[in-house]
């Protein structure tokens, strides 16, 4: 959560989020028309882009360098796009394709998933608990739970009645959250076991579609945003149930009564019982439009950001202690600010050099019908398709320095 990337008409742009006040424009790129996918790998140079001229093909760009480290052609349009240290993903309607990081070689297709329109899906970003979580069914809120590292299948979570709209892993990839269609509960399972951990109750009134799940990163809160003015965000408490000795009281006494009594009462009724309100919440001055929350720490603080489809960003104060209602203070506009921007008056400079896209025509030998089989989950090849191999398959994909890209330790 310290940088935000985002597709234009135009093209992209990347920006970091370190201050408050500041906006800070890393890049940007006006080469690529209409791109819909910008994946950018933590605060380093690899960016992953998709655009609706070619929405069959993901580019990975070493952006600070201006040049292309591989392109992919898939079978149909590519829906989303996930990666950490160790794998990307990329999500098509009916499959999803496992690639190597390091490499880029493919790993390993999931043929025939059941129908996932919006592309719905998400990869722990710790590289070491590569887990990832897609729709395991088009009725229900069947969650699959897919290992990416052993590239073998964890478990099946039966999360809710209604199919999924929204997933999410914490940090550590320990933890995945999940809202259906309705919008109305949001659970929270242990992974990679898929036990139940908590249950929070986003509203009863109205259906809402929930567009943007996201844990903080020490996984006390988590985030819920919807085509609704209000975002809720909700406590993870501790379990108190790890404190035998404490000095019994009549408080203590009753509430463990209390708890007692839920076990013999129906499933649907101790579920509600064990269910939270939101710890806080945001009302947002915009209604209907699609937009992108995360709870992150600039300048010390705990801050909640939301990213809306008309171009800002706005910056909330959160209070971890008491929640409540989170205090705007500040807005920035995405499209036409940053330091790019900020220069255009002084038309006196040189020009900048081309971007990586316009170098990349120039610079590259490669042939492009250069292939290789896919392979699909029972180790034969992919329905006689192939996919451009990637050029520089045989050696590690390398960014501006170690310290931007860190090996990984098995």
């Amino acid at each position: 959560c310290s940088s935000l990337a985002i597709g234009t008409t135009t093209g992209y742009k990347l920006f970091s989020l370190s201050s408050v006040e500041q906006l800070d424009q890393v890049h940007e790129s006006n080469e690529i028309p209409d791109v819909y996918i910008v994946e950018r790998l933590f605060s380093s140079s690899l960016v992953v882009v998709v655009s609706h001229a070619k929405p069959q093909q993901m580019n990975v760009y070493h952006f600070k360098k201006g040049t292309e480290i591989c392109n992919y052609s898939y079978s149909s349009n590519i829906l989303s796009i996930r990666l950490n240290r160790q794998r990307l993903i990329v999500c098509l309607e009916e499959s999803i394709y496992i690639h190597n990081i390091k490499d880029m070689k493919l790993l390993k297709t999931i043929l025939d998933t059941p129908p996932n329109t919006t592309g719905l899906c998400a990869l722990s970003i710790n590289h070491a608990n590569s887990y990832l979580a897609y729709p395991g069914s088009v009725t229900s809120g069947e969650i699959a739970l897919y290992d990416g590292n052993t590239l073998k299948t964890a478990c099946t979570i039966p999360a809710h009645d209604g199919p999924l709209a929204a997933l999410t892993f914490n940090s550590t990839g320990s933890k995945l959250a999940s809202a259906s269609e309705k919008g109305t509960v949001i659970r929270v399972f242990s992974v990679p076991g898929g036990q139940k951990l908590y249950e929070f109750r986003r509203g009863m009134k109205r259906y809402v579609n929930i567009s943007s799940l996201v844990f903080s990163m020490d996984s006390q809160f988590l985030c819920a945003s919807s085509n609704t003015e209000t975002v809720h965000i909700f406590k993870l408490e501790h379990l108190t149930d790890s404190r035998p000795e404490e000095p019994p009281t009549w408080s203590g006494y009753m509430g463990k009564m209390f708890q007692a009594a839920t076990n013999y009462l129906p499933a649907q009724v101790s579920g509600m019982i064990n269910q939270d309100r939101a710890f806080a919440t945001v009302r947002l001055n915009i209604s209907g439009q699609r937009n992108i929350c995360a709870l992150s720490t600039i300048q010390k603080l705990p801050r909640l950001l939301v990213t809306t489809s008309d171009g800002h960003l706005y910056i909330y104060n959160l209070d971890p202690q008491d929640g409540g209602e989170c205090v705007l203070i500040k807005k920035h506009s995405l499209l036409g600010s940053g330091k790019m921007e900020e220069n255009k008056e002084n038309d006196l400079r040189p020009p900048l050099p081309q971007s990586y896209a316009a170098t990349v025509a120039r610079q590259s030998t490669v042939p492009s019908t250069s292939t290789m089989p896919g392979y699909s989950e029972d180790g034969g090849a992919l329905r006689g398709e192939v996919i451009p191999e990637h050029e520089f398959a045989t050696g590690p994909v390398c960014l501006d320095d170690e310290n931007e890209f860190p090996p990984v330790s098995i």
